[in-house]
């Protein structure tokens, strides 16, 4: 079955997109992460899968139910985190925790001691002294405490520290090893790199491309380095052509053959042929999308 499911899934507020003929699908269990920039559709797309707004067209079911038919029932298995976590004022946090899992009718006190002992947060203080850090905090344990089956998470680690976001994806790992899907929103393409399986792109309300993250990686796309290259003028027919401290680094698309033609016109005293970072790669996509 699968956790995730959409076609041709389009939703417009009023004349403005909000994302166009959207197909996606995310397993069972997968770690799944959804990329894009500000204004893509990432939000959208969320709030249309939780039943909180109506898609203009298409379909949307989460475990294989329709998410406006069966809103309620998916809410129950959802822990959905916000990108901005908005909290009742004058109530302790602890007041906070109790009151969600109140909301669920269910007695989450063991696993959110134990969550807010991993995330270091002080039950005992209000929500108005929080910082943004710790408001994140709590929101994400309101989202884990009931141990749902399917985490939403819009852009979790915003305002989280170092360490702490360390601490957020160890939960996060054990709860999907334990058969949980995670379905992540971020624009921090180094999370993506190292914590998702698949990972899909969008863009202007589009998906883009939708794959495993070692697949993605995989464009034909080579980073090069020369060191000690001053003929930078002379390079022709690459992207991103820059200086690099004592030489020069491009990124190459085409035969390994036409790139050993170039490389053997220029002057050089060492040289690099890497993979290029996932940002380098999501990059790739956008532009070609331009071309």
């Amino acid at each position: 079955m699968k956790a995730i499911e959409t076609k041709r899934l389009t939703k417009y507020y009023g004349k403005s997109r909000g994302i166009i003929d959207v197909d996606l699908s995310v397993e069972k269990g997968d770690f799944f992460g959804f990329v894009g920039p500000n204004g893509a559709g990432k939000s959208t797309l969320i709030r249309t899968l939780l039943g909180l707004i109506r898609q203009t067209s298409g379909s949307a079911a989460v475990f294989g139910m329709d998410t406006l038919a069966n809103r309620n029932e998916i809410l129950s298995r959802v822990g959905y985190l916000p990108s901005e976590v908005t909290l009742y004022k004058g109530m302790k946090v602890k007041d906070i925790l109790a009151y969600s899992a109140n909301l669920r009718r269910l007695d989450c006190r063991e696993e959110a001691h134990r969550l807010c002992e991993l995330l270091e947060l002080d039950t005992e203080r209000k929500v108005d002294e929080l910082s943004f850090g710790n408001r994140k905090k709590v929101g994400i344990v309101c989202a884990m405490q009931h141990r749902p089956d399917l985490y939403i998470l819009d852009e979790p680690t915003s305002g989280l520290d170092p360490l702490m976001q360390r601490q957020f994806y160890a939960i996060l790992e054990e709860r999907n090893e334990q058969g949980a899907t995670v379905f992540l929103s971020s624009h921090v393409l180094s999370e993506i790199e190292r914590y998702c399986k698949h990972a899909a792109v969008i863009r202007e309300g589009r998906i883009l491309v939708c794959d495993s993250v070692e697949n993605l990686g995989h464009t034909g796309v080579k980073r090069v380095t020369l060191r000690g290259c001053e003929s930078k003028s002379a390079i022709h027919g690459v992207k991103d052509l820059k200086s690099d401290g004592d030489g020069v680094t491009f990124l190459y698309e085409g035969e390994s053959s036409q790139l050993l033609q170039l490389l053997f016109g220029l002057s050089f005293s060492d040289f690099t042929v890497t993979d290029p970072d996932l940002e380098e790669v999501f990059l790739h996509y956008y532009k070609k999308e331009d071309a």
